[in-house]
């Protein structure tokens, strides 16, 4: 058996979205709320533990305001090396969300993979931007991804990343599958009406389809532009799309569950999707 232990963070932005400097002070204490989810992941012994998409900010895609472009950060830079830290001490697994400043005016929706001794293993940029209502104005900041579906070896197991939107889009799915993912993890932030149906439908899906671990973060509470509630509801589903651990719909937790790696060759030796797949009969779904 490779059991291997998964926490995941869903948590609430408090404080104001107006007054910079107010902002300036919510953004650390949001990183230092999620350092101490992982003193907590530490004690409950989580091996991969995964934040919530752009997790030291609000989700500030509700509003088009240049103001936020100050809070990219370049990767590597000093949060990189901040959160380097903190998976080393804990000797664990890191992903975190972040908003990155690739140069000056070209910003990315990414999550840096970091392994178990402090390294920095690589990042994976948000590949579908949607730009749609009731807030969801992700084309003002956002660049679409460039680095395709990557898969990174960790310490626990190989990790593939598909940021909150991604989820919609079965293909990118199944490249992480082809790439060799073990676990994909898909950090979040979505708020209830608009996607909530889908949230227990779509990732399942993909485990099932593509014969992996999926486990879905999404934060919690109302933001101050009252777009919507975000409905947590973290998750872990099995090859088998059937849910390992959920989390609340309201609170702010650390949700943890644990997987056998094992059962993906056991469910893919019965559904034989990768064998029987017909890729030289899909050139059609590249035609634009």
């Amino acid at each position: 058996m490779r059991k291997v232990r998964i926490g995941l963070v869903q948590a609430q932005w408090e404080g104001d979205v107006k007054d910079e400097g107010k902002i300036e002070e919510n953004v650390e204490k949001m990183i230092r709320k999620h350092e101490g989810f992982a003193d907590i992941a530490v004690q409950q012994k989580v091996q991969i533990l995964c934040f919530q998409e752009l997790f030291y900010g609000p989700y500030f895609c509700a509003e088009q305001d240049r103001k936020w472009y100050k809070y990219a950060e370049p990767i590597p830079g000093p949060l990189t090396e901040r959160m380097c830290e903190l998976a080393k001490a804990h000797n664990f697994v890191l992903i975190a969300p972040m908003y990155e400043e690739h140069d000056v005016g070209i910003y990315y929706n990414t999550a840096i993979v970091i392994d178990s001794d402090g390294t920095l293993l690589g990042k994976m940029r948000k590949m579908h931007i949607p730009h749609l209502d009731p807030g969801f104005w992700e084309k003002f900041y956002f660049r679409p991804g460039n680095l395709g579906y990557p898969v990174f070896e960790t310490a626990f197991a190989k990790v593939g990343v598909y940021i909150c939107y991604d989820r919609h889009f079965p293909e990118g799915a199944r490249a992480l599958g082809l790439n060799g993912a073990e676990i994909v993890f898909n950090p979040s932030a979505t708020v209830a009406g608009l996607s909530e149906h889908l949230w227990s439908i779509a990732q399942p899906a993909h485990a099932v389809a593509n014969g992996y671990f999926i486990a879905a973060i999404n934060r919690v509470g109302e933001e101050p532009w009252k777009t919507g509630m975000f409905y947590g509801t973290s998750y872990i589903a099995d090859p088998r799309g059937q849910f390992v651990v959920k989390g609340s719909r309201e609170k702010e937790e650390l949700v943890v569950g644990d997987i056998d790696l094992d059962m993906i060759r056991e469910v893919r030796n019965v559904w034989q999707f990768y064998r029987d797949r017909r890729p030289d009969s899909y050139g059609s779904l590249t035609d634009l």
